[in-house]
């Protein structure tokens, strides 16, 4: 009994209904521990797939949308980087992500919103080589916190900018 092989899509595009996402089927073999492939190039391929097909990648979308890996909620990204800064990568992998994005070739993305914490917002300046000083992790909170939304990297650089 059993399955000898599968019929599937790429981002679930297909000819109809119903067809399984390869990407997201191979993510859930993995998962369950049923291969043990280097998956690194599929977020790659996910993306070649998107732009030959015209067909966006939603943000949401497992693996590969925006979303995926990434976090700005205080929480949330403070236990990340203390697993970071422990040296413990694949603790930072596991801790609010079900699947490692290590394994897609990806990381763990600290984001900047209105739910962060200042934690977020040093991290986030460091990962970059910006000093993060008391007074401008206290600006980019403050406009973290005066949105609605996650900052995006030219906001938080215009914070930057104008504090230099």
């Amino acid at each position: 009994a059993g399955a000898d092989r599968i019929h599937g899509t790429a981002l679930g595009i297909g000819e109809r209904v119903g067809n399984a996402s390869l990407d997201q089927t191979l993510m859930n073999l993995k998962l369950l521990g049923e291969i043990d492939n280097d998956l690194t190039n599929l977020v790659p391929w996910c993306e070649l797939v998107s732009k030959a097909c015209e067909v966006p990648i939603h943000r949401q979308y497992p693996l590969v949308g925006e979303d995926a890996f990434r976090t700005a909620t205080g929480v949330h990204a403070a236990a990340v980087i203390k697993a970071i800064k422990k040296g413990d990568n694949d603790l930072a992998d596991r801790i609010y992500s079900g699947v490692p994005a290590n394994w897609f070739g990806k990381q763990q993305r600290i984001e900047i919103g209105f739910m962060s914490g200042e934690s977020n917002v040093r991290f986030w300046l460091q990962s970059r080589g910006i000093e993060a000083k008391d007074e401008l992790v206290k600006q980019v909170f403050a406009k973290a916190k005066a949105t609605d939304h996650i900052l995006s990297d030219e906001e938080v650089m215009q914070v930057v900018r104008e504090f230099v």
